[in-house]
């Protein structure tokens, strides 16, 4: 793949991150929180193959995508630990708020999630801005 090509594919991707972070504050402030911590999940997913898709990685699973984010970014140095961390929460409360018929998230919850999403947002901007 050529180089723009990747570029632009990453552009796109963060692109869809942002706009699931949007969407997730707007979730929010509505009251829908399963709804918000699905998206704020999605703004990190979506934000990793961003990231991912200028070495022209891609995995059809989730667990796979955290996975080479892990392996290549964090385990690497490239960003911090900590963000392996919030990438767990935030998919376990997707998961939760998804498949658990009887998962209740808190306004409070909610926000951190978002909160989490947003930092991380901003690590990966700043990374492909220099990138």
């Amino acid at each position: 793949m050529r180089d723009e090509d990747k570029k632009a594919l990453s552009k796109v991707r963060l692109e869809h991150a942002e706009e699931c972070l949007s969407a997730a504050k707007n979730l929010a402030e509505t009251g829908n929180y399963k709804s918000a911590a699905n998206r704020s999940y999605y703004a990190v997913f979506h934000a990793m193959r961003a990231v991912l898709a200028l070495d022209e990685i891609d995995m059809k699973r989730h667990s796979g995508v955290m996975a080479e984010f892990r392996r290549l970014y964090i385990k690497t140095g490239v960003f911090d630990a900590d963000l392996s961390k919030v990438i767990s929460t935030l998919f376990d409360m997707r998961t939760d708020s998804d498949y658990d018929d009887f998962f209740l998230i808190s306004k409070e919850e909610v926000e951190m999630q978002i909160a989490n999403a947003e930092r991380f947002l901003l690590k990966i901007q700043a990374y492909l801005g220099q990138r």
